[in-house]
């Protein structure tokens, strides 16, 4: 691929892979930043390669998850401190009761996601927020088509029977 196509495709790109990165990285967005950065780093570089054998979307996707992986574990070895995530609120809210419903649902949500395994995760990721097919998402987690398949349907009544659940 040409350096002018590869810096179109990545462009293009950018909103999902970031995505992909957030979810890659737990949603933490400073890890997705550094995350994402790395991996165009390597793609530019040529340590990571584009071959054809999948779509560049998919690829870059794979790009991203070992990337994040890989920080993931450099981080776990140098961890000195207790990982603290503060949100900050933000600004102009129009309606207090209707915040705090949406923040009770976001909580629901994200507990019940967590509650999954992570394979069952990163397909749902994939396919709801990144658009790719049950076969995209495979090849970019690094599983087979079937056992993708498995973990989309397992993940999907998961969720909905959680999300069912009263909340407590």
């Amino acid at each position: 691929m040409s350096p002018d196509a590869l810096e179109l495709e990545l462009e293009w790109l950018h909103a999902a892979a970031f995505g992909w990165a957030l979810a890659c990285c737990a949603g933490d967005r400073a890890a997705a930043e550094d995350a994402l950065q790395a991996s165009y780093l390597k793609v530019l570089d040529e340590s990571a390669r584009f071959d054809g054998r999948s779509s560049f979307r998919t690829w870059l996707f794979g790009v991203v998850r070992r990337t994040a992986a890989e920080q993931r574990r450099r981080a776990a070895l140098r961890r000195l401190l207790p990982l603290a995530v503060l949100e900050a609120a933000p600004d102009g809210r129009p309606d207090p009761a209707a915040a705090l419903a949406r923040a009770e649902a976001t909580r629901r949500l994200e507990a019940a996601l967590a509650s999954l395994s992570r394979r069952q995760r990163e397909v749902l990721h994939l396919v709801f927020y990144q658009d790719l097919s049950i076969a995209e998402a495979a090849a970019v987690v690094g599983v087979s088509v079937g056992t993708a398949r498995t973990h989309y349907e397992r993940g999907k009544t998961a969720l909905r029977r959680l999300l069912e659940e009263e909340p407590r």
